[in-house]
């Protein structure tokens, strides 16, 4: 009786699971369908009666986002911030949660306590003060400036993040490894990081996410040679308001390619949340 309790149980869950992610991909399957229908169909009927006139849909509206440089440009340009974003923060957050996790130096705790205060500060009081100095420097309005400042601001938590987790790691498997001749780059790229790849893909997925969504940021820094998807789109309603053909495709992308990074390593990004949950 229990183990057939435990059976409907279980079976309910899994059910509720289910009806859960249909809920989720609803709007994801909405707007593809959307993306692949003229605007005059979509100005007579919801999305959802492609469902039963299929011949309705086609890849029109793609050919022609593919035609449209502002799109296909904003595209690339939110490619190349991402990306490089990401691999910074990625990079030099470990480096430093290293650091501050299993290296004595001087200041160390002083500049922990000095990062976690960051943490508090809203990126909106930096807005400002930064465009000024980066108007100073050339910066401003350009892709690197932008990189600049995502890179700036995502580091805090990038490196209370990983700190938190290296110091959690056994201290006596790092001092065998110096025992063995180990140096601190070799520990660090051998050990340390294959240990800490849950919490760093973890990182990623988030700061990707985060910098591939953000419309604030590159709303003020971006110029219109370097801004990226989501203030091309911005622009295109603003402008045309109703060229749904185009803001579509457009918006799909800039949903679809998010939803297949966090799938892609979906894996590790578990391994990382649960990782200290269970001894």
């Amino acid at each position: 009786m229990n183990a057939i309790r435990r059976g409907l149980a279980s079976s309910l869950v899994q059910a509720f699971l289910v009806v859960i992610g249909l809920v989720w991909l609803t709007p994801l399957a909405g707007l593809f369908l959307s993306s692949l229908r003229s605007a005059q169909e979509t100005a007579t009927g919801g999305w959802w009666t492609a469902l039963a006139s299929p011949g309705q849909l086609s890849f029109d509206n793609y050919s022609a986002l593919l035609g449209n440089s502002g799109m296909t440009q904003a595209f690339w340009n939110t490619v190349l911030i991402s990306v490089p974003t990401t691999f910074l923060v990625v990079v030099i957050a470990a480096l430093a949660g290293y650091a501050f996790a299993w290296l004595d130096f001087p200041g160390r705790d002083s500049l922990f306590l000095l990062v976690v205060a960051l943490l508090v500060v809203p990126v909106q009081i930096g807005l400002l003060p930064v465009a000024k100095l980066f108007g100073q420097m050339g910066l401003f309005g350009t892709i690197p400036g932008v990189v600049l400042f995502h890179v700036s601001y995502g580091l805090p938590f990038a490196i209370f993040l990983l700190r938190n987790y290296f110091a959690e790691m056994p201290k006596e498997m790092l001092e065998a490894a110096r025992m063995d001749g180990g140096g601190e780059w070799r520990i660090f790229t051998r050990l340390v990081l294959p240990v800490g790849r849950p919490a760093i893909a973890s990182l990623a997925i988030f700061q990707f996410l985060w910098v591939w969504n953000d419309m604030l940021v590159a709303l003020l820094f971006a110029d219109s040679s370097s801004q990226p998807l989501t203030v091309e789109l911005q622009s295109q309603i603003r402008q045309f308001g109703s060229n749904i053909d185009v803001l579509a495709p457009g918006a799909f992308l800039s949903l679809v390619v998010p939803v297949v990074v966090f799938f892609a390593f979906q894996k590790h990004f578990v391994q990382g949340v649960m990782a200290g949950s269970v001894k």
